[in-house]
């Protein structure tokens, strides 16, 4: 089997898909072919699957760096779920469990092994190192290197020391938000030699970005909240007591809401994680504190009811929405006032280059705040990506209906008042002289005496803020400054108002209601029958005790709900479906979709069609099963067939439950459980009245394993066979 069609053959068989995702394929090759690598890529773009599917085809060990230790078990979590042997160390672990993974590591039983960043400092950790068959680096949320980026970690310096340690290890640094500057950073600080470099698009089109008033902020979450009650929120607020006050707020509404941020001790944190990731809490309300650690793909909403402090960071936060792909809004809630907030904490900044920076970029967000144009094509510019079209149909600019207006005599006001004030103030201050405002620094400066005092009394306040916006847009008005920005006209304005031209521009239409994003999901399926597995997958995770997501995405229960698969080879065509999660779920899932089938008389629609290579290594399982059945013949047990064929004790027995149905005569006598717990498990599967695995295990408990269920369900089913 050739390089190519063994990462595909892995891609298909740990993972369940049978196709990379855009520049995925491009870079398992670099890194194969043991090259430096930086991925610049956007969330929910694939970044993980860049380093754990090489992980499988190299021989040793892959070392993960993540600052996310929330994060890692999870990850292990769902690896081991697809039959790939991975574990983590971090300060969360006993000192017995730490001591078995490094033993675990050590004698080569692992493929992957996540560690936190600042375990590199410890002497001892360093030592193990050195005794591991290590065979690449993966630096994961790679900005954290670089005092340049939003989230800089001074542990992730002692990176340098690692790559000094292992110079002939390939390394390969992944980041979703990263200027040129930071990237050029991260390539200095990890001493990447000759790297190339891959960059995706930033564009999330599933992502909705939407900025409303700050005026009626909670009316209007409560009505995002209903738009999106079974799904999972995160709304960021500025400070600790503005987190309790909001999450106190909504479940006086009846929302399932907890605060989170770095005040709270260690385990409340820690169980507020857990239940938002295992769908028992609906909304989060945060600080910054809370996200990096959180690997839930299906978000469906992520509010910031105050201004960001930087565009990376409001990229970043904002894109925990809608990991899986699947339809997802992000609000912005705006008002200039809250930049003072922001102010505060700059101002504190002792560095001048660093509070002149923090300050340009809090002067960016501020701008995203009051844009009238196209929000998804300025974030996308900020990163360097230019957006060639006309719209987005994914942001409020684009769905809010528009209406073309006489603009020339509004404008000429409004710049008039610019110049007239000598170009030394902010849009605040200009807007107010035109209004003819009764105010005393205005009286002060005289500017009650100007010409253009009170000449736009029938405008409101929000209208002129408005023109003025539109003016800049059209680089009739710039802004200056970033602390305290002032409005300067362009040469073009001056060129307007010398020469009196007409101006047409183009406003929202006044009343006018957000037309809803197109619905980004590619399957019509059955929201009824997607309800029923959501509540199978939430009862299957809490029995193994993992969120839901480790099971299956939304977007695989999207594509049964479609489909209707009803055998096990059907359901293997399903995303995300991979050898382990079929022979271990498939028949508690075909069960609900079956029965759901039958009440509802539907006819299940044609399966989606594999790619050539995936037939391929269909075709190929034959041999694979007969390996299998040859070693056990040969008397080895289930785990000695795993640890010599390379594979997780899960997948063995699915190649024996696949040899049993294709009618193989298989030596049981050999597998065969102990009497008083294969009795144990008849007893229940008579209880339960169905083959599915998960009301067994529940009636058993923790005590009995999957795999031992499974055997003595192959056992059952034999002698069923034989008695027929």
């Amino acid at each position: 089997m050739s390089t190519d069609d063994r990462v595909l053959a892995l891609l298909q068989s740990h993972f369940g898909f049978d196709r990379f995702l855009p520049l995925q394929e491009e870079i398992v090759a670099n890194v194969l072919d043991l090259k430096d690598t930086l991925v610049l890529m956007q969330t929910g773009g694939g970044k993980s699957l860049c380093y754990q599917l090489p992980a499988l085809c190299l021989d040793g060990l892959t070392l993960v760096i993540s600052p996310l230790i929330a994060l890692m078990k999870d990850q292990v979590d769902a690896l081991t779920a697809n039959g790939i042997q991975a574990a983590f160390i971090n300060s969360t672990l006993p000192p017995d469990e730490a001591r078995r993974v490094r033993a675990s590591a050590l004698s080569g039983e692992l493929d992957i092994l996540y560690v936190a960043p600042e375990r590199l400092a410890l002497a001892n950790f360093v030592v193990f190192l050195r005794d591991l068959k290590i065979n690449l680096v993966a630096v994961d949320e790679a900005h954290c290197i670089s005092e340049w980026g939003h989230d800089f970690r001074p542990d992730y310096r002692n990176l340098k020391a690692l790559r000094s340690r292992l110079p002939d290890v390939p390394v390969i640094a992944l980041t979703a938000t990263a200027t040129e500057r930071v990237r050029e950073d991260i390539v200095a600080q990890l001493d990447l030699q000759q790297a190339r470099t891959f960059i995706s698009s930033f564009n999330r089109p599933n992502l909705t970005y939407t900025v409303r008033p700050k005026r009626g902020a909670f009316d209007a979450l409560l009505g995002l909240l209903s738009k999106h009650r079974n799904g999972a929120t995160i709304v960021y607020r500025f400070s600790r007591r503005d987190t309790e006050e909001l999450a106190t707020d909504l479940r006086e509404q009846g929302i399932k809401a907890l605060p989170y941020h770095a005040g709270l001790d260690h385990t409340t944190r820690r169980e507020t994680q857990e239940r938002f990731i295992r769908d028992e809490v609906q909304v989060v309300v945060a600080t910054i504190a809370f996200g990096m650690g959180i690997d839930k793909p299906d978000i469906r909403l992520v509010v910031h009811y105050e201004l960001p402090k930087t565009i990376e960071g409001y990229y970043q936060e904002t894109g925990r929405a809608g990991r899986d792909g699947q339809p997802s809004d992000c609000v912005l809630f705006y008002a200039y006032n809250d930049k003072s907030k922001q102010d505060f904490f700059i101002d504190q900044i002792e560095d001048e280059s660093e509070r002149l920076n923090a300050q340009d970029k809090l002067a960016q967000a501020v701008e995203y705040g009051e844009l009238k144009s196209c929000r998804r094509r300025f974030l996308l510019g900020y990163f360097g990506e230019e957006w060639e079209q006309d719209g987005c149909d994914g942001c409020d600019v684009c769905l809010t209906p528009t209406e073309e207006f006489d603009a020339t005599e509004i404008a000429q006001k409004v710049l008039s008042a610019v110049v007239r004030t000598n170009e030394r103030f902010g849009a605040s201050h200009v807007v107010q002289v035109l209004r003819g405002a009764n105010a005393k620094k205005i009286r002060e400066l005289g500017h009650d005496r100007l010409s253009v005092y009170g000449i736009a009394r029938d405008s409101s306040d929000d209208e002129l803020r408005q023109m003025v916006e539109l003016l800049i847009d059209k680089r009739l008005l710039v802004k200056e400054g970033s602390r305290y920005p002032t409005l300067a006209v362009t040469n073009a304005g001056h060129t307007f108002l010398e020469q009196r031209d007409s101006l047409t521009l183009t406003r929202p239409k006044r009343s006018a209601e957000v037309r809803a994003a197109p619905r980004a999901s590619e399957f019509d399926y059955d929201l009824e029958l997607f309800e029923k597995l959501r509540v199978l997958r939430k009862a299957m995770a809490d029995a193994r005790g993992v969120p839901p997501y480790v099971i299956f995405g939304d977007a695989s229960l999207h594509q049964m709900a479609y489909y209707l698969p009803q055998s096990r080879d059907d359901f293997s065509r399903m995303s995300g479906v991979g050898e382990t999660k079929l022979a271990q779920l498939s028949d508690d899932f075909l069960g609900v979709i079956r029965s759901h089938t039958a009440e509802q008389r539907l006819m299940p629609r044609a399966m989606p069609v594999r790619r050539r290579e995936r037939s391929r290594s269909s075709r190929s399982s034959g041999s694979t099963y007969r390996e299998t059945k040859r070693l056990i013949e040969q008397g080895l047990s289930i785990g000695e067939v795993a640890e010599r064929r390379g594979l997780a004790e899960p997948t063995v027995v699915g190649h024996l439950e696949g040899l049993a149905r294709a009618g193989e005569e298989l030596d049981l006598e050999r597998l065969a459980l102990p009497p008083d717990r294969f009795e144990a498990i008849r007893a229940a599967f008579q209880e339960t009245g169905g083959p599915e695995l998960a009301p067994v295990r529940a009636v058993l408990g923790d005590d009995y394993s999957y795999e031992e269920i499974r055997l003595a369900r192959m056992f059952l089913e034999q002698g069923r066979a034989k008695s027929s």
